[in-house]
């Protein structure tokens, strides 16, 4: 293959990197049988950083009178909300299927949405909100397996709780990106993972004191050197490439991709069961977002 022909096709790039997100979920389910959620998340960061670094001081030396003033901007960014969804759905990765998880993950636009129309006061019209609210029906028929009067009865499981949480840090995150200092895109990376190592810390070190941490064998590692170098270096390499060649507007709607090949990764790899009610929540979802979308590109 052509390395300078791939580096330059938008559109394969911006498949591959939803196809790496997917991936993460599936991985994250795997890592559960060897790795404590906490502790995988601050190696991940630690081994993150040390890769990074190396690769972008030259951009975070010239970028450093930025960094120095955002810090806290950075911090909110990487410390928070890249590294709190990671902890996050890891742990939820414990309670509930990979499946529910990829598909929980197309939430989050629905969910910036709603930031822009709370905090922006951003116009909103009525396929929006038809859109939204398909978009909540089928996460609904997702977690509570096709019965959402479950949820009323009982609420979510622990595992899609947490998860919920964790898209909803993920979408601030997201939101929060219009407020990223001007630094290159290494910069960011490399002083984010450095935040993410500081916070998730205190995580990983409660996790040690409760004795439950064991020495994950050769597959752990294995697992955990894809999501470092797949879903977390590649993957942003490759869309942030692609919105380069073609802009945010059009490369946006590639990351409703996430849900469908975490779902058919999780089915390949893991085995998981892909049911009627998958199916719906994810069409619901998805139909949703992109329903919403359309709206948006009429208003532009």
């Amino acid at each position: 293959m052509n390395t300078a022909r791939t580096f330059n096709n938008a559109y394969f790039l911006l498949v591959l990197a939803p196809l790496l997100w997917g991936g993460n979920a599936v991985a994250g389910k795997i890592a559960s049988f060897d790795w404590q959620p906490f502790t995988i998340t601050n190696v991940r960061w630690v081994l993150t950083a040390l890769i990074l670094l190396p690769i972008a001081w030259p951009h975070i030396k010239k970028d450093w009178p930025v960094i120095r003033r955002s810090w806290k901007t950075l911090f909110l960014l990487g410390g928070i909300g890249m590294a709190m969804f990671n902890l996050l759905m890891y742990t939820a990765l414990h309670y509930t299927s990979a499946i529910n998880v990829s598909i929980e993950q197309a939430s989050m636009p629905a969910m910036i949405m709603l930031a822009n129309f709370v905090i922006m006061s951003q116009r909103v019209t009525w396929l929006q909100i038809v859109g939204l609210l398909l978009s909540i029906v089928g996460v609904l028929i997702t977690t509570t397996e096709g019965n959402p009067a479950l949820f009323f009865q009982q609420g979510l499981n622990r595992g899609d709780a947490i998860m919920m949480l964790a898209c909803a840090f993920y979408a601030a995150y997201t939101f929060g990106l219009r407020w990223r200092p001007p630094v290159h895109w290494l910069s960011f990376m490399g002083v984010i993972s450095v935040f993410a190592i500081f916070t998730t810390l205190p995580f990983a070190i409660w996790e040690w004191q409760t004795g439950d941490v064991t020495v994950p064998g050769p597959r752990g590692w294995v697992v955990l050197s894809y999501i470092i170098i797949f879903p977390t270096i590649v993957s942003q390499i490759a869309y942030a490439r692609g919105v380069e060649l073609i802009g945010s507007n059009r490369a946006g709607p590639f990351i409703n991709l996430v849900p469908i090949f975490g779902s058919l990764l999780a089915v390949i790899i893991l085995g998981e069961h892909f049911q009627s009610f998958h199916a719906a929540g994810l069409l619901l979802v998805v139909g949703g977002i992109m329903l919403a979308e359309k709206s948006v590109k009429k208003i532009e």
